[in-house]
């Protein structure tokens, strides 16, 4: 499966975007989907993931309260709602796919990746 990544940009600190990452094929339902990010000069770190069906997520501890994801089978698209945004989540963000359906937060569960959106929080 391949990955879009899309919705990034620039935004003040407080403010709020929405990220979509669109599969390629309609099987996306087979895939649990998962946000990474990676900031300038640090690891790729976990955000978020959400099961095939979208009736489980999970979430690094510091974004639970701020983020949401969630997911639209029939568009191929699963989304990353952030809101409150601060300076420190400025990184470039990536969806990946993972066909055993776990939502772990292990980079390397991970199968297929999309090719990231830059996401900048001015302060």
């Amino acid at each position: 499966v391949q990955l879009q990544a899309s919705g990034g940009g620039l935004v003040q600190a407080g403010g709020s975007l929405r990220l979509s990452c669109v599969a390629s094929e309609s099987t996306v339902s087979r895939y649990a989907v998962a946000w990474f990010r990676q900031a300038p000069g640090k690891e790729r770190e976990f955000v978020a993931a959400i099961s095939r069906n979208g009736r489980s997520a999970n979430f690094a501890d510091s974004m639970k309260a701020r983020f949401t994801i969630s997911r639209d089978n029939a568009r191929n698209t699963v989304y990353l709602q952030m809101n409150s945004l601060k300076s420190e989540d400025t990184a470039v963000y990536f969806c990946a796919a993972d066909n055993r359906g776990s939502t772990t937060g292990r980079i390397y569960d991970y199968d297929y990746w999309g090719q990231g959106t830059q996401v900048t929080v001015s302060s």
